[in-house]
């Protein structure tokens, strides 16, 4: 017996352990959707690599700008000669005759020399306009952060409301499943007591079970959802995550194309296209300075030692300076057409950019008027739909009446229930589609929250 409890107490207290870690690994989340929003800014993959490509812009920048700094550099050499070279001198100079050479050996065995030298760019246009072009390079991956990071709210925005919607769309089908097994429990009775055909039970029977499939399913659609906007956010699947924003159609039309005017500068991808046109230029420039000449300020300071003994390193023999300060300056002359085909390449390069601005002003024209029409007409459809599912339950209501009082058939309510769930499954639908046109509508004026 006492094997046995202690047998139990150990699986216990290994189930508690266990349950302990799981719910120390998943979090739950209550989130609002500016709070959505502020997670997915820091945890989705995509936000976080454009940030990293603007850290990366700002090491490229630290290195242009290292391009126009002094360069300091210490060298240090050493030579052992095994065959030291000789030099050829007239003979006559050691007594030899005249018209011969004799070879001498002026070169002691070992040398050593240190030397620091520097160079400082004085003049070149290449350098000069990468140093011009460094805050719009910032600026270029900055909004290429804002053009992600929009892209990222305006699905999270149509996930999230789409699941907040969702939750009217399961308390109807609730009330409808308990209608319909109010339906087949009333037909039941009525069949016992022979005033209705087994062939209205089983009406009755599918239509539940339809209902029942449908939620289900529907529910299915619900966690994928969650999963997804999980995705969106950079969450852990296995977290749990709780939406705490409530619908209100009231929200949704609320502020809707009261001002129809807008911008092309309000869009992000079209600053986007602006900031490549500007780094465009500036890559003509650069290649247009690649014909201006360049200079160059050169300075060394340097020490050598020559021996017969390695003794560089003691306190013997002498260490010669030799130091120097020089210009170079480079003139370019001809660099095999290299050039002129680099600077009509990066003019056809910014010709394309000018293009794509251009169709983006088309594009956005385009974007905003089919935003507002499907946005204006989503609102209609809401509106219709709202009234149509409040008529269908209306009819549902007074044939339930009727079929209590004998008065209708088992096909007549079965059909009301029929055009009531159709009803309301309009009107969901157009609750979902009424989300997405509003993102859809504030994205493309460039004012989504």
């Amino acid at each position: 017996m006492n094997k046995r409890f202690s047998k139990r107490k150990l699986i216990a207290i290994v189930t508690l352990m266990l349950l302990s870690t799981y719910m120390e690994a998943q979090q739950i989340h209550a989130l609002s959707i500016q709070e959505a929003i502020a997670y997915a800014k820091k945890n989705n993959v995509q936000v976080k690599n454009a940030l990293i490509d603007l850290q990366i812009q700002q090491q490229t920048n630290k290195a242009v700008t290292a391009g126009a700094l002094p360069s300091v550099s210490a060298t240090g050499t050493t030579t052992a000669f095994i065959q030291t070279p000789v030099t050829l001198v007239p003979g006559e100079f050691f007594g030899g005759a005249p018209g011969t050479t004799k070879a001498v050996n002026f070169q002691p065995k070992y040398s050593a020399g240190a030397a620091i030298n520097l160079k400082q760019v004085l003049f070149d246009g290449t350098v000069f306009v990468g140093l011009k072009a460094r805050k719009t390079s910032l600026d270029y991956y900055q909004k290429a952060i804002d053009v992600t990071d929009e892209n990222v709210r305006a699905n999270i925005y149509k996930v999230y409301y789409q699941l907040v919607v969702s939750r009217k769309q399961m308390e109807q089908l609730d009330a409808n499943i308990t209608r319909a097994e109010k339906l087949l429990s009333d037909a039941k009775a009525m069949y016992q007591n022979g005033f209705q055909e087994e062939l209205d039970v089983d009406r009755a029977t599918v239509q539940l079970a339809n209902l029942q499939t449908q939620k289900l399913s529907t529910q299915s659609n619900i966690d994928n959802g969650y999963f997804g906007l999980k995705f969106l956010m950079g969450m852990p699947i296995k977290d749990s995550l709780v939406l705490t924003e409530d619908f209100s159609e009231d929200n949704l039309k609320k502020g809707v194309l009261n001002d129809t005017a807008y911008k092309y500068e309000d869009r992000n991808d079209y600053q986007y296209l602006l900031l490549t046109k500007k780094l465009g230029d500036y890559n003509v420039q650069r290649y247009k300075s690649s014909y201006w000449p360049t200079l160059d300020l050169n300075g060394s300071f340097q020490k050598n030692a020559l021996a017969n003994e390695y003794n560089f390193f003691q306190r013997v023999g002498t260490w010669y300076p030799t130091s120097y300060v020089g210009l170079t300056l480079n003139v370019p002359i001809f660099s095999g057409f290299e050039k002129n085909a680099n600077l009509r390449k990066s003019r056809l390069q910014l010709q394309q950019v000018e293009n794509q601005i251009e169709n983006m002003k088309i594009s956005i024209d385009n974007d905003v008027s089919q935003a507002q029409n499907k946005f204006r007409a989503a609102i209609i459809t809401i509106d219709n739909q709202k009234k149509n599912m409040v008529l269908a339950e209306s009819v549902y209501n007074q044939t339930k009446k009727k079929y209590e009082l004998g008065l209708a058939s088992n096909t007549d309510i079965t059909n009301a229930q029929t055009d009531l769930i159709a009803a309301q499954t309009n009107y969901i639908n157009a609750l979902y589609d009424g989300v997405i046109a509003r993102v859809d509508y504030f994205k493309a004026i460039g004012k989504l929250p």
